[in-house]
């Protein structure tokens, strides 16, 4: 078990708005830690869209979603915030007044005063392929991401997929990996060139296996593969020799384990009050597209909105003896200074 981290704000969710929360708390004094399932931040923007133009960003004509998040990113820095991706939270507990206990499913510990669920619309699932038994192997030798990459070394791995993710962990495992096979259902693939060509050559220089077709079906017992019977593009079936599984079949969109958090739910979102977007617990809030009230727009500007106010409430939590008061950063010295513009 890791060590307790202590923190006065943890923001579920490191899209757009997640990532603007920081800034906004960070005005008022207030250190943050952000949890999310994906590998990268920027939600849904960064996962779903990177290069989609969005044209209703006020101030800003036309930016793509990854464009947004480095731009999100460099606003922010002045408050440091620290991010732990590839988790997910599966616990909120109650502990004090305010204080919070939060776990995720990497047996990360926070303690904190607030908790902001910036979620969108739940959290990235994997895509389980369509494969017999392979329950019986995740977790124990299906992996759907990678956490430490020394966790496969030596290891006989079979990558399935032919986008980023694949091609991406095919060129960091390969040099651990005792064997290196690449699956995917033909031979053209999604991910950045330069990457595929880098593949070509491991393969050509016979450091790797590049296979085509689909797994139909995987063979071992207790848990540990010794290999996966794949299908060929001419119907013809063979075995893959591994002992290890990654698939990327890309992601879906779940709500997880949010309804085990003990915040009262509406149609799988989360009610809020427009006021503070405060939830029907003290000091947890939800802002973006996982909230809901009269009127809601699933707008990123909007999410911002929430950010700000949210950021007056939560400041009440984490410092009940200080007085808000509102200034402006054109014109406060004292943000500016927060800012390092001063």
């Amino acid at each position: 078990m890791a060590e307790t981290i202590k923190t006065d704000v943890l923001i579920i969710g490191a899209g757009p708005c997640g990532l603007f929360a920081v800034f906004e708390l960070g005005l008022l004094d207030m250190k943050t830690h952000l949890v999310d399932i994906l590998d990268k931040l920027g939600g849904q923007c960064a996962e779903l869209y990177p290069e989609k133009p969005i044209y209703d960003i006020p101030g800003i004509p036309m930016v793509t979603g990854q464009g947004l998040t480095d731009a999100l990113m460099e606003q922010i820095k002045p408050f440091n915030p620290t991010f732990h991706l590839n988790e997910m939270v599966e616990k909120i507990e109650k502990i004090g007044d305010p204080l919070f206990r939060v776990t995720t499913d990497a047996g990360q510990v926070f303690e904190c005063k607030v908790v902001v669920i910036s979620a969108g619309g739940g959290s990235f699932q994997p895509k389980r392929p369509p494969v017999p038994g392979i329950e019986e192997y995740e977790g124990k030798s299906v992996f759907y991401a990678v956490r430490k990459m020394e966790q496969f070394r030596d290891k006989k791995l079979l990558i399935v997929g032919g986008g980023d993710s694949a091609l991406d962990w095919v060129l960091n495992l390969q040099p651990i990996a005792k064997s290196m096979t690449l699956l995917h259902r033909r031979d053209d693939f999604r991910a950045a060139p330069h990457s595929v060509d880098q593949m070509r050559e491991l393969v050509s220089s016979r450091k790797m296996d590049l296979k085509i077709g689909q797994v139909t079906g995987l063979e071992g017992s207790n848990g540990q593969l010794t290999g996966a019977m794949v299908k060929g593009n001419d119907n013809n079936t063979f075995k893959v020799d591994c002992d290890t599984i990654l698939p990327f079949f890309g992601l879906t969109m779940k709500l997880g384990p949010v309804a085990n958090w003990g915040v009262k739910l509406e149609n799988n979102l989360i009610p809020v009050n427009t006021e503070n977007f405060e939830t029907n617990i003290p000091g947890v809030f939800a802002i973006g597209d996982i909230n809901t009230y009269p009127g809601k727009l699933k707008l990123i500007l909007s999410g911002f909105h929430e950010a700000a106010l949210m950021s007056q409430k939560a400041s009440r939590y984490v410092f009940p003896e200080k007085r808000v008061v509102f200034q402006y950063t054109t014109s406060s010295s004292s943000l500016q200074k927060k800012l390092g513009v001063n």
